[in-house]
């Protein structure tokens, strides 16, 4: 990449909906597709972790002890307590951010997840955007990001385009007065979590968000955290509501950070990734159609690029499979569409779906 030639930043101007997600594609008449758009590991929870949850269920009538749950993701991380916030999911942590820290000039380095940015919005920020490249591979140049940007938001691996990028890189980005949100929601699905800065204490002003939903099927269930510096963490917690996580996600969330689950995460990453790269084989054979993936693809998702995507869309719709739209996320428009990793069989009987939509194009 050349450096000399920052990448593009803008204000974040109205026009893409961010308020769109994956879930979309898949609800009313999307309900019988086969769900290639959510990025939650197929076949989740597994049935060890709902009986967990559901003998939770017997102590309902009492308020939630966020103790137990707390602790153990501060061991699982290596941290102490003071340095942990659990939350309703990663998307409560961004309202949290949003709206308890004094910042004058965020910044969101695009394409990622929209909704930090649609949570700056909703508290009143005017949001700067430091937008990737294709060309680039969507490889983050430090220097893009600008010097007066007090709060920074980077995805790793990064939703849509399945980057990821250098740890090294990502800690570079921290100033004095700066806040470094890294949102690690898909880490447990990298082999090795390599490239991680969950549990690292001497990058300042850091922030890594956790998500339990996606590799263990909570998305209904609403689980994650956030480790920060014991004074951030302090601020955030002021301004959550009483008891933020109900008692079945504080089960939930102590039973996938024992070593038990901890082991079949890393299990399951290493099982992803095989299926990724036959899922990317596949893709492979339409590259006489123009698709292109964007890479090389780290994430339990790839992201490709295709002509006339969003009619292809619409005609895999009709044979039985649902993808994610690409033109929401800002720096995509509709030629892009992502597509969520699963088994063989099921990437198979996609690839052959992919082939019939786009002879339809032709």
């Amino acid at each position: 990449m050349d450096t000399h030639t920052p990448m593009p930043t803008e204000p974040g101007i109205p026009g893409h909906d961010l308020r769109h997600h994956g879930d979309a594609e898949v609800r009313d008449d999307g309900s019988a597709l086969v769900d290639l758009a959510v990025n939650v590991r197929a076949d989740t929870p597994p049935v060890w972790l709902r009986e967990h949850i559901a003998a939770s269920l017997g102590s309902l009538a009492a308020y939630p002890d966020g103790r137990a749950a707390r602790a153990a993701v501060a061991a699982r991380h290596g941290l102490p307590v003071e340095r942990v916030l659990l939350t309703a999911g990663a998307a409560e942590a961004f309202v949290l951010l949003a709206r308890a820290l004094k910042v004058r000039w965020p910044v969101v380095v695009h394409p990622q997840f929209t909704e930090p940015e649609a949570a700056l919005r909703d508290a009143g920020h005017s949001v700067g955007r430091v937008l990737l490249r294709a060309a680039d591979g969507f490889r983050l140049d430090p220097a893009a990001v600008p010097e007066e940007a007090d709060l920074v938001v980077v995805g790793n691996p990064t939703n849509p385009t399945s980057v990821l990028h250098p740890a090294d890189v990502l800690a570079g980005l921290a100033r004095p007065g700066r806040t470094l949100v890294v949102d690690e929601a898909f880490m447990d699905a990298v082999p090795g979590e390599r490239e991680a800065l969950a549990g690292r204490t001497a990058v300042p002003g850091l922030v890594v968000l956790r998500s339990l939903t996606k590799t263990w099927g909570l998305a209904g269930l609403r689980i994650g955290y956030v480790l920060a510096a014991p004074e951030t963490v302090a601020e955030l917690e002021r301004a959550q509501p009483l008891w933020p996580v109900s008692t079945p996600a504080l089960a939930a969330a102590e039973a996938c950070v024992a070593p038990r689950a901890l082991a079949e995460a890393a299990h399951a990453a290493h099982r992803v990734a095989a299926d990724r790269a036959h899922l990317v084989a596949g893709l492979g054979e339409f590259a006489g159609a123009g698709l292109r993936v964007a890479g090389p693809a780290e994430g339990p998702f790839v992201l490709v690029r295709l002509p006339d995507a969003d009619a292809v869309r619409r005609r895999l719709r009709r044979l039985g499979f649902a993808v994610r739209r690409g033109d929401t996320f800002p720096g995509l428009d509709e030629e892009w569409l992502r597509l969520a990793v699963r088994d063989r069989g099921t990437s198979d009987a996609f690839l052959r779906a992919l082939g019939r939509a786009t002879a339809e194009a032709s």
